[in-house]
């Protein structure tokens, strides 16, 4: 193996994906037994990797199932959805014909496509006369779904950014449409655990109940330790165990880290990997990205910052106000901290989770950015 076999991008082959054999099969029994299925997990965890290696291997068994993935993390509106909705059944389609036939199939509408002279991936642009017409056009899209003659599998990544649409309660006119779909199943996959938990356990909310539920959780060390090994293995190159625990354990085992860390180690290291190359491609990481972190502090406020950093500091925090936390890293009244700390949360900058004993513990999102600000 002459590349790196550590990829940055989701996923790539079953080869360079490590595990998640048991939700893959899981993801795909639920689509075939007529299921939605909401997935739940922080950013840099897999999520993507694992719905794209779930659609890889529908496809290496011939499933009659097609797949279309969406990413809707930069949509605002229903506009935005709609085009991110096109675009992906377009990648799938291919063939002009097919593309012809879909456009045809959405009504009056007059479409307009292109493709991203880098990637190659299409771009739809769609003029509107009235906010009805989106809606018939939505509904128009997943009609043409349904009577493709199969199964149909759209998975919507990022799904909770519905939430924030302002011109049109998306929850509600989506459910509308979805509820009557027989062959056409969802994976509504999202990172922000109490938004889409809310969406789906609501009683209140349009999805109410309408899913099965997968929270996905980090790798088992053990499993991702072999996977590390076999991969340096196979690029050529020995690793000691103890070395592979050490990134494990400096990147918290979010997949993402771990794979870039194990990417640049596999860079800049000889046939024998050593703790200094682990150690020199640590400072090579946090150097290239210290402009990026000094970008964030800049589009924070100064309380903000210094939560973020005494958070960074600690490794992570269930009682953010208690006086000992605050008289440590010089921060002023709790309630104060407390506002600093939702805001940080719903910037996705903090991750909350729920300890075994009941308490919210707080932690920095970006591993690296952890790494960076416990050393300034």
């Amino acid at each position: 193996m002459n590349d790196n076999p550590f990829i940055l991008e989701p996923y790539r082959s079953k080869e360079l994906f490590c595990d998640r054999e048991e939700e893959t099969s899981r993801l795909i029994e639920d689509v075939e037994n007529g299921r939605n299925v909401t997935l739940i997990s922080p950013r840099r965890l897999g999520k993507t990797g694992l719905i794209l290696r779930t659609f890889d291997e529908i496809a290496s068994r011939k499933l009659k199932i097609k797949t279309v993935y969406a990413d809707i993390s930069s949509a605002s509106n229903l506009d935005d959805f709609i085009r991110l909705l096109s675009e992906a059944v377009v990648s799938v389609l291919k063939e002009n014909s097919k593309i012809s036939k879909f456009f045809r199939s959405l009504g009056g509408i007059r479409p307009l496509i292109s493709y991203d002279p880098v990637t190659g991936q299409p771009q739809v642009s769609i003029t509107w006369q009235s906010s009805e017409d989106k809606a018939m056009t939505l509904k128009s899209l997943l009609t043409y779904l349904e009577g493709s003659g199969t199964t149909v599998l759209v998975a919507i990544d990022e799904f909770q950014q519905i939430r924030e649409f302002q011109d049109v309660n998306m929850e509600a006119l989506l459910r509308t449409y979805i509820q009557p779909l027989g062959n056409v199943h969802f994976i509504f996959s999202g990172s922000r655990k109490h938004v889409m938990s809310d969406m789906f356990t609501n009683a209140k909310s349009p999805f109410y109940e309408s899913t099965i539920f997968m929270n996905l959780g980090k790798l088992d060390k053990a499993v991702y330790s072999r996977f590390i090994t076999d991969m340096f293995n196979k690029g050529g190159k020995e690793i000691e165990p103890s070395d592979i625990e050490y990134i494990i354990e400096w990147t918290e085992d979010y997949t993402f880290y771990t794979q870039a860390l194990c990417n640049t180690v596999f860079m800049i290291s000889g046939d024998k990997v050593g703790r200094n190359d682990v150690n020199n491609a640590i400072v090579r990481i946090l150097e290239s990205n210290q402009d990026r972190f000094l970008e964030i502090r800049r589009l924070l406020t100064a309380q903000q910052w210094n939560v973020l950093t005494a958070v960074a500091r600690e490794g992570s925090v269930s009682k953010p106000t208690a006086a000992s936390f605050l008289r440590k890293h010089a921060l002023p009244s709790g309630a104060s901290v407390l506002r600093a700390i939702n805001s940080l949360v719903d910037k996705e900058m903090l991750l909350s989770t729920t300890t075994p004993d009941g308490l919210t513990s707080y932690s920095v999102y970006n591993v690296f950015l952890s790494k960076y600000l416990k050393n300034i």
